[in-house]
């Protein structure tokens, strides 16, 4: 029988067993249960994740179709494209900013640094859960809108790319916020005023012209800006120059945040 330390929760058996084997099998199997404990983890509570994360884009969808009756085809994709990025902005950003500076505090991650883990495979973990929480509310954002304004959108395959790296870099934002925030209280407050500006004062609800110069300007600086972009023009037109530029500015930021959070990821709170 294994012996642990007094008061310590017990190691997961995939990882005491890793010895002797080669050194990527036990990465990968080291990655692989972190996964899954983030999926048991997520399990609990899926239901309301996939509600709160689809409840706000859902309600403001259907005021914007009860207060243009009849739309054109590019305010309806515009809408729908808006609050399918509504819809990943609350999953992505705050909550897994609020989760992060939650366990943070309650010492939890502690619980991982005692145990002959490779940080990288802990932030994948992480960012895994992160996917999980975002994909739901996208599906169902997407099913909401079609069924809603009973319109036809462009299926392009570079829609699977697109929604992959709003969910990867929208978790990531809300990752780094979560490790950088000193307090819980802090992070609450920053992803609120957060959610609220990326949705409304940038062009995820409305088109770029419709915002004053000032706030284009800023706009420039969110991921958000290129992801609202990117799904008006695959769903509308189809793939064409500029959403090519638009994914890779956003593996930039994906490439940015992951360093971030592998840089200056506190697993401490102090």
């Amino acid at each position: 029988m294994k012996a642990t330390a007094m008061g310590a929760a017990p190691m997961p058996q995939s990882i005491l067993k890793s010895e002797g084997i080669p050194l990527w099998k036990r990465k990968v199997s080291e990655l692989a249960t972190l996964c899954w404990m983030q999926l048991l983890q997520l399990r609990e509570n899926w239901v309301w994740v996939v509600l709160l994360a689809s409840m706000f884009p859902m309600t403001t969808l259907l005021f914007m179709k009860f207060l243009n009756p009849n739309p054109t085809p590019a305010y309806i994709v515009q809408t729908i494209a808006g609050n399918m990025i509504f819809g990943v902005i609350v999953s992505g950003v705050n909550m897994m900013s609020q989760s992060i500076s939650w366990q943070k505090e309650q010492g939890h991650f502690t619980y991982y640094l005692s145990l002959p883990l490779h940080k990288l495979s802990f932030v994948t973990a992480v960012l895994f859960r992160g996917l999980l929480n975002t994909v739901p509310s996208l599906v169902v954002m997407t099913l909401i809108g079609k069924l809603a304004f009973q319109v036809d959108f462009q299926y392009s395959w570079w829609l699977l790319p697109l929604f992959f790296l709003a969910t990867y870099v929208c978790s990531a934002f809300g990752t780094v916020i979560g490790f950088w925030s000193k307090n819980q209280q802090l992070t609450n407050m920053i992803s609120q005023v957060l959610m609220m500006f990326l949705s409304f004062l940038s062009p995820v609800m409305v088109t770029m012209e419709q915002l004053p110069g000032a706030l284009q300007n800023i706009a420039y600086v969110f991921p958000t800006t290129y992801i609202a972009e990117a799904a008006r023009t695959l769903l509308l037109t189809g793939y064409d120059a500029t959403v090519g530029w638009q994914l890779l500015i956003l593996s930039g930021y994906a490439l940015v945040f992951t360093v971030l959070i592998i840089k200056k990821a506190d697993w401490r709170a102090k």
